[in-house]
């Protein structure tokens, strides 16, 4: 069964972007943000945790390394009945890796594969890794490994054979490589040359697997060709750079589809979800900040744009901006119909 997933964001993919999500696409696999085990652990696990049925399917994104403290903020998540499980091996924040978490796991192949297998043991819950197809960890890992610098096909393999050897199952790739000093993490997706060839090799290598492709997805067309390689494709900025592709993804998966929503359709269905913040004008502007790319590249987006932006505006609530951008954005634009 092939899937569309919408990537764990930092600062994005909270419950508002998630809920407004939702309205676009109901097939798609939804992701929380990144959220370390240690914060499950010592943190306010309502707030990190908590989430709308209707966000459902939905998936607990958890950053760490060591094994037992990662099984115990599973059992923890379990009272709040996630979807799936997914460990990250792929964020190439220095502050992440620094902490010998995200990419820099993948020195690790061991140790993650040890993680994968203690998650599974207190979750029945699928248990899925995020990771890039190799690292270069020059001045991050320690001098002591037999190499810093993990970037070949054969070093990606390697990861992936001892992951599945000790049972898992389920891959996400993002097609870069991961440099650990010297880039932030919006460099990281733009610096290093996508290689999607080696996530197909990965696939073809080992067919059992279920292989989802990520990085620099932003149309239908390029969806359709990754999923005539791989079983799943996961959007990462796009998803809110351009939120209506959102609504063609349920066509492009088997299975019954509801009639894909007007941009109109999404702003109606959204106003009670910003109508409850009332007079809170911070949390409102939290909310519909994530619906800037709503137009995308189309008539009105200005328009959009500054309707969003004065949320925050002292004379208008939330409710009273989306009203407005009804009344005055071009009514083919707000009614046309999503083409795959």
């Amino acid at each position: 069964m092939q899937r569309i997933s919408i990537a764990p964001m930092i600062d994005v993919t909270d419950r508002h972007f998630r809920y407004f999500t939702r309205l676009l696409t109901k097939k798609a696999m939804l992701y929380t943000e990144m959220i370390t085990s240690s914060a499950i652990l010592h943190g306010d696990r309502k707030k990190l945790l908590d989430f709308s049925p209707l966000e459902k399917p939905i998936t607990l994104q958890i950053a760490g390394s060591d094994p037992r403290e990662i099984a115990e903020a599973i059992k923890i998540a379990e009272n709040w009945d996630y979807d799936e499980i997914n460990l990250n091996a792929g964020c190439p924040s220095d502050r992440v890796s620094g902490n010998d978490m995200g990419a820099s796991l993948m020195a690790y192949p061991d140790l993650v594969a040890e993680i994968l297998s203690e998650a599974r043991k207190v979750t029945k819950k699928p248990v899925t890794v995020k990771s890039r197809i190799g690292i270069d960890g020059t001045n991050v890992l320690p001098e002591s490994l037999p190499r810093v610098m993990l970037d070949q096909y054969e070093d990606l393999s390697h990861f992936v054979k001892t992951l599945k050897d000790r049972g898992t199952e389920h891959f996400i790739i993002h097609a870069r490589i991961a440099i650990l000093a010297g880039l932030s993490p919006k460099d990281n997706r733009e610096i290093p040359p996508l290689h999607y060839e080696d996530v197909y090799r990965i696939k073809k290598e080992f067919p059992d697997l279920f292989v989802e492709i990520n990085g620099g997805i932003r149309t239908v067309e390029s969806i359709k060709r990754h999923l005539n390689q791989v079983d799943g494709v996961m959007i990462g900025r796009a998803a809110y750079e351009d939120a209506f592709l959102l609504s063609k993804v349920d066509a492009l998966l088997p299975g019954d589809t509801l009639p894909s929503p007007t941009r109109r359709e999404v702003i109606e269905n959204f106003l009670p979800y910003v109508a409850q913040f009332g007079e809170d004008k911070r949390t409102a502007h939290h909310a519909l900040k994530n619906t800037l790319g709503l137009f995308h590249e189309r008539p009105g987006s200005r328009l959009w744009r500054q309707l969003v932006s004065s949320s925050l505006h002292p004379d208008m609530t939330a409710e009273e901006v989306l009203r407005k951008a009804l009344r005055e954005l071009p009514e083919e634009i707000l009614d046309e119909w999503p083409v795959v």
